[in-house]
């Protein structure tokens, strides 16, 4: 028995062990195809993922319609808002034109007061206007009314407490403490002689004077939304005049700004329009708080379905080649359209749930309502630069994009270091001489337009030669900047744009894969319609939805094999 199990083991064991490394090797060069094939899946467009399993472009039709509904209720909503601004901003003319004696449209901060006398004819007039007010005004302007009294108009001027100041003796003593004097004047119709007195016993202190502030409060209905089947908001204007004397140069400027409140208007009646007709825009608005919520939902399930198979590789090459996988193929896996497309849908949902809460009256942000559906429509459209990347000429742009980005970042770090140092430069030197340097952002907004070629002359026409020494320094200044941003780091910023594309081409001419992960995925050579993507007793839509199934299934299905004699 010991001969004849020797002589069985010399015999049949090598055999055997021979036959257990050709399965195994052979299970793994099968597991390696279908992990490549499902990368390749992975990675095809919506066109050859049909052809592979009969897989339904769910995603791309519902962006196709997505960007539609979405556009339409752009535009919608952008109408509204227009004439939202446009309301406000008439009103504001309308105000200027009403209550600042001998406004011209275009004086901007050229509106100014220089006499004592001038300042109590002008304060007069705002108040007399104020108090005639429904007799003068075309709109439907209204007094703000509390209970059964109207709110009155607060007239106050804010002065340092004490003070003597002798200019010829150059001499001053100031307390620096503020105090402020108000008197309030209620509309009666007409203004009666007990107005007139308290504006003949309010004494401006011009020499110790700040401000004088006038505020009132006044009302209004905005009926041009009616035509877009809109309920007709209520307005408030809270009105302030401001005459300006904190310069103390003899020079006191007058300016009238406003803030509005938008109210529902607490009764309304609108004929001529059925309530259907008002509410479908609302109807509108769900459908694509849905299509969103659908569309978050497939992208979300792409991404994670990208992020497991990306563990799958790491993994296999882990444990099958012994090497990690870098990061740039890792990231291949996450699909930043998807990424994109899930931040679009979620600012559009965000913005059409406001939208519906401000043609429902419960709020008025129309700003930050137009903000979220205005980026997310841009995000939409930007989406769709990915299935134009499917046609290899217009996939040249993309891939010279993503390619050039980290150096771009890179590149633009280095260059606003350079950038900023000339802003702060520009703002402490030429800022007291030149309209455009006044203020940090009109520096930077003044030198990129320099960078693109923009107002350049009068750039250099509009230094105030008061200072020989500052102007001749705003020449070496203006020149080297242009010298240098234009004739240097421009064309450096292009010739690493050129340089990339230039690369990308020759890659996309020799087609040679640019990565590891595309080597792996370049040894599958089975077409989209050889069926080998196909799963037996699996629709396409499902398989991609429980990969789990599918795995499990496979592995029965080797295990069954293995296991037949």
């Amino acid at each position: 028995m010991e001969h004849s199990g020797g002589l069985y083991s010399s015999v049949y064991e090598p055999n055997g062990h021979a036959a257990w490394a050709d399965d195994q090797q052979h299970q793994d060069k099968e597991t390696a195809d279908n992990l490549r094939r499902k990368i390749k899946y992975f990675f095809m467009n919506p066109c050859e993922k049909y052809k592979a399993r009969g897989r339904k472009p769910w995603k791309l039709m519902l962006q196709i319609i997505k960007i539609a509904i979405i556009t339409i209720q752009l535009v919608s909503f952008g109408l509204s808002n227009q004439m939202v601004v446009t309301f406000k901003e008439e009103n504001l003319m309308t105000f200027k034109h009403l209550f600042l004696k001998y406004y011209v449209d275009g004086r901007g901060d050229s509106y100014a007061v220089y006499r004592q006398d001038e300042v109590y004819e002008h304060i007069s007039y705002i108040v007399d206007k104020y108090s005639r007010l429904r007799n003068i005004t075309v709109g439907n302007h209204a007094y703000e009314k509390k209970g059964d009294t109207y709110s009155p108009l607060s007239l106050c001027q804010e002065f340092y407490r004490n003070g003597s100041i002798s200019p010829a003796n150059e001499t001053f003593d100031i307390d620096a403490q503020i105090e402020t004097e108000c008197l309030e004047i209620v509309p009666v119709f007409p203004m009666g002689s007990t107005t007139e007195d308290d504006l003949l016993n309010f004494v401006v202190h011009f020499k110790r004077l700040l401000n004088v502030k006038i505020k009132f409060t006044l009302k209004a209905i905005n009926l041009q939304t009616v035509r877009n089947r809109e309920l007709p908001n209520c307005y408030d204007f809270d009105v302030t005049i401001t005459f300006n004397n904190q310069a103390h140069s003899g020079r006191i400027k007058v300016d009238l700004d406003n803030d509005v409140d938008i109210n529902e208007c607490r009764d309304w009646k609108v004929t001529g329009a059925s309530p259907k007709n008002i509410y479908y825009p609302l109807l509108f608005d769900c459908l694509i708080i849905v299509t969103c919520i659908t569309s978050l939902a497939l992208c979300t399930r792409s991404v994670l379905n990208g992020i497991r198979l990306q563990f799958e590789y790491t993994d296999f090459c882990l444990v099958r080649q012994g090497k990690k996988v870098p990061w740039s193929d890792r990231l291949e896996f996450l699909n930043g359209w998807y990424i994109l497309i899930i931040a679009s849908d979620t600012l559009t949902i965000i913005g059409s749930i406001l939208k519906i809460e401000i043609q429902t009256k419960i709020l008025t942000s129309y700003d930050v309502c137009s903000i979220f559906l205005g980026t997310g429509t841009m995000l939409v459209w930007i989406g769709v630069i990915r299935y134009m990347g499917y046609f290899k000429k217009y996939n040249i742009l993309i891939l010279t994009l993503r390619a050039a980005f980290p150096n771009v970042v890179r590149f633009i770090g280095c260059a606003g270091i350079i950038y900023l140092g000339y802003c702060f430069c520009g703002w402490i030197v030429l800022g007291p001489y030149h309209e455009k340097f006044r203020t940090l952002n009109t520096v930077s907004e003044c030198l990129f337009s320099l960078i693109n070629g923009d107002d350049m002359y009068p750039t250099f026409k509009y230094m105030k030669q008061k200072s020989y020494l500052v102007w001749l320094f705003s020449r070496v200044y203006l020149y080297t900047f242009v010298s240098l941003f234009i004739y240097m780091i421009l064309s450096l910023f292009i010739t690493l744009i050129t340089d990339t594309y230039d690369t990308i081409k020759q890659q996309q001419q020799e087609g040679s894969p640019v990565s590891e992960l595309h080597c792996f995925m370049s040894e599958c050579k089975d077409l989209p319609t050889s069926g080998r993507y196909r799963v037996e007793g699996e629709s396409g839509s499902f398989t991609c939805c429980f990969p789990r199934c599918k795995d499990s299934r496979e592995r029965l299905s080797s295990e069954s094999i293995d296991s037949e004699p």
